[in-house]
């Protein structure tokens, strides 16, 4: 994960000119700390929003009713 190409540049903060400036969510404007946020320019909870997990085919099955066979 570390040679992925990041969706934004990070380099050194114009205020000071030492260590990464601060980078903002694209959707909602937080200001992201985490790695992969920063990798991707969205927080959880905002890309969570964009990629909702797949719905879970398990929740769907149910049991049904049936008469038994004639003759059985």
């Amino acid at each position: 994960m570390g040679d992925e190409p990041l969706a934004i540049e990070i380099g050194p903060a114009p205020e000071t000119g030492e260590g990464p400036h601060r980078v903002w969510c694209r959707l909602c404007g937080r200001p992201l700390t985490g790695a992969e946020s920063r990798r991707t320019g969205l927080g959880p909870a905002c890309d969570a929003k964009l990629h909702p997990p797949g719905p879970d085919i398990r929740t769907r099955r149910h049991e049904v009713a049936q008469d038994t066979l004639p003759g059985l």
